[in-house]
C-alpha cells in the first residue's frame, strides 16, 4: 500500500512536469518536496509566498504509510509575479482576533482544553455581539481552531456582517470531501468567504485537569500548583500543554498558513481560544514570556490589528458598532465603511 502511493505520488509529481527521469526538477520553484524515511512520505511545500485561494494551478500532497493512504488538501502555488501584484495591490489588511464566546464548561468552571464543547445561550450571544462589532471591517477569510465552540463563534458573528458574504468551512479531509463540497456558480463563490479550520488553533492540552472543577482542584493539589499550571509560561499541568507548548504550534501555523494571506492582500478573522490567542499575540505584539502570562483575552471581544509594509499595529478592541472612534480606524477602513455605506443604503 505505502509503495503504490508513492508511486502515486510521484506520478502526480510528473504529470505536472516536477520530475523527470534524472529527479527533481529546477522549475519546482517556490515549491518544496520532501522525502521522510517513517512509511514513506511525499510531500509538496509551497514558500511563505503563496496565496488562497487562487485560479492556478493545483495539486495535491499524499501521505503513505504501512497501513493507509490519504490526499490531504489541495494548495494552490501562484507564479511570483501574480503574488507580487497581490501585494502591490494592498499594502495594509486587517486582522481580527476573536476569542471565543462562553462555552458550556466555561460556565461550570470546568478545564476544556481541547474537549469539544458548544456555547451557552450567553456565549452566542457574546460571539453575535462581536459580529457586530466588527460588522463595518473587511473579511476575505476567516480561520478557526477544528472546536465547535469557536467555529460557531466565527459563524454567528459573520451573521452581522454588513457585507453579507456567508461563511463556508473548507473541507479538505479527504478527496470525496472535496468533490462533494465544491461550488459551481462563480456568483455564489463571489459571495463566499471561506472558513479554515485547523486544529494548531485549539485550546492548549490541559491533559488531567480536563473536565475536572477548577475550584476543587485547587483544593485538592493547592491554589499555587493550580495557578502555576494555568499561569506559567513553560511548565504542563500533568499529560498537557504548557504556553509555551501551545505557542510553538499555533505560531508555526500563524506564519506558514495565516501570514501569507495578509502579504497577498487578504483580511483575515482568527476566531481561536484564550491561549492559542495569547501565543499569536505574544507573537504579533513582540511579548516577552513573562509579558504574555498575565495577557488576559475576555470571551467574545475582538481585537483588531492593522498589517501594514510589514508589521502588526494593534488598533484596539472596538467597543460598539455605532462608535467608529473605537476602532482606530485607519484610512482605508474608513472608505471600506463610507463604501458600505453608500452600496447598502
Amino acid at each position: 500500500m505505502a509503495t503504490s502511493a508513492f508511486h502515486q505520488a510521484l506520478g502526480t509529481l510528473h504529470s505536472h512536469g516536477y520530475l523527470n527521469n534524472s529527479g527533481l526538477r529546477h522549475e519546482l520553484g517556490d515549491n518544496s518536496l520532501r522525502l521522510i524515511s517513517k512509511g514513506f512520505k511525499v510531500e509538496i511545500g509551497l514558500s511563505r509566498r503563496g496565496c488562497y485561494p487562487s485560479d492556478q494551478r493545483k495539486f495535491g500532497v499524499f501521505q503513505a504509510s504501512a497501513s493507509q493512504t490519504s490526499v490531504f488538501e489541495p494548495v494552490s502555488s501562484p507564479s511570483k509575479s501574480n503574488t507580487s501584484s497581490s501585494q502591490k495591490k494592498s499594502n495594509e489588511v486587517a486582522l481580527i482576533l476573536i476569542r471565543h464566546g462562553e462555552s458550556l464548561w466555561n460556565e461550570k468552571n470546568l478545564f476544556t482544553g481541547c474537549v469539544d464543547v458548544p456555547l451557552t445561550k450567553k456565549g452566542v450571544e457574546e460571539a453575535i455581539e462581536a459580529g457586530k462589532r466588527i460588522s463595518n471591517i473587511p473579511v476575505d477569510m476567516i480561520y478557526t481552531s477544528a472546536l465547535i465552540r469557536a467555529q460557531m463563534t466565527a459563524m454567528l458573528a459573520m451573521t452581522q456582517h454588513r457585507r453579507r458574504k456567508v461563511p463556508i468551512i473548507i473541507h479538505n479531509e479527504s478527496e470525496q470531501a472535496r468533490t462533494w463540497s465544491q461550488i459551481f456558480s462563480e456568483d455564489t463563490k463571489k459571495q463566499s468567504i471561506p472558513v479554515i479550520a485547523a486544529w494548531q488553533l485549539n485550546e492548549r492540552m490541559y491533559g488531567e485537569l480536563q473536565g475536572l472543577n477548577k475550584q476543587e482542584t485547587a483544593d485538592r493539589y493547592g491554589k499555587e500548583q493550580v495557578h502555576e499550571w494555568r499561569r506559567s509560561y513553560d511548565i504542563p499541568p500533568p499529560n498537557g500543554e504548557s504556553l509555551e507548548m501551545c505557542a510553538q504550534r499555533a505560531v508555526a501555523y500563524f506564519k506558514d498558513q495565516i501570514e501569507p494571506q495578509l502579504l497577498c492582500g487578504k483580511n483575515v478573522m482568527i476566531a481561536a481560544h484564550g491561549n492559542s490567542l495569547r501565543s499569536i499575540i505574544m507573537y504579533l505584539d513582540k511579548l516577552t514570556s513573562q509579558e504574555v502570562i498575565s495577557l488576559e483575552l475576555s470571551t467574545g471581544i475582538p481585537m483588531l490589528y492593522i498589517f501594514k509594509e510589514g508589521r502588526f499595529i494593534r488598533r484596539g478592541s472596538p467597543v460598539a458598532p455605532t462608535e467608529a472612534g473605537v476602532y482606530a480606524y485607519t484610512r482605508n477602513l474608513a472608505q471600506y465603511r463610507q463604501k458600505l455605506d453608500e452600496t447598502l443604503h
